[in-house]
């Protein structure tokens, strides 16, 4: 059966990486304007550079948790494609196979000329003065506000082959990721974890699941795997 997971920062919330942004609209600090935009970069990209440089190490040093870890086990009972919108490699880390990534993935960098030509990064840091084959200077590989979601036309399509249908940690207020959830097909079960449950009252079959992600995945691991 042809599972397909969408994650938002909620799980790794639980990871100790904080959510992209608080309650008071910044995140770790700085304005989303500031360092998480195309316009932000060509103001001031020393800043930027150092900003993901310094999210890169917090990555790095965090560990899955238990919520990745159920997620790769469901492979041995599942065929299972997570979509996510972090820029982490928790899941990966845990062990899952097939992991699509909306907004990148922070352990690599990309051309600032052509974003789908990337390149692993050694150790944590992107200096300034490190260049692409064509000479051009090298970024995070995140995508910004404002800028194309590239994979959002792949995720439409495992959404829209989806059996069975998990939405964890994200509140579907960020598109086009939160459109995903159209692309799933109406009559299948879609299970929610998060511990205050998006307006998906237009959606049919949905089962709210209100806990964390690493109680609310072990709650439907068992219900998953035992009945």
């Amino acid at each position: 059966m042809k599972l397909v997971v969408l994650t938002g920062a909620g799980i790794s919330a639980e990871s100790g990486l904080r959510t992209f942004r608080d309650s008071d609209g910044l995140w770790e600090g700085y304005n989303i304007e500031d360092v998480a935009t195309p316009e932000a970069w060509e103001r001031d990209p020393e800043l930027v550079q150092e900003f993901y440089n310094e999210r890169r190490r917090q990555v790095v040093a965090a560990q899955p948790n238990a919520a990745h870890f159920a997620l790769a086990e469901l492979e041995r009972h599942y065929d299972v494609a997570i979509i996510t919108q972090n820029i982490d490699d928790l899941h990966e880390r845990a062990g899952s196979k097939k992991v699509t990534h909306l907004h990148g993935i922070i352990t690599k960098s990309q051309s600032d000329l052509k974003s789908n030509l990337t390149y692993p990064i050694i150790g944590t840091e992107i200096k300034m003065g490190e260049f692409c084959e064509f000479g051009s200077q090298l970024r995070p590989h995140v995508v910004w506000f404002g800028e194309a979601v590239p994979m959002i036309e792949v995720a439409a399509e495992i959404c829209n082959r989806a059996e069975l249908f998990i939405l964890i940690g994200t509140s579907l207020a960020v598109y086009p990721a939160a459109g995903l959830i159209d692309f799933v097909p109406r009559g299948i079960t879609k299970y929610i974890i998060d511990p205050k449950t998006p307006d998906v009252r237009r959606y049919k079959n949905v089962i709210s699941i209100e806990k964390n992600a690493v109680d609310g995945m072990e709650a439907l691991k068992a219900l998953l795997l035992h009945g």
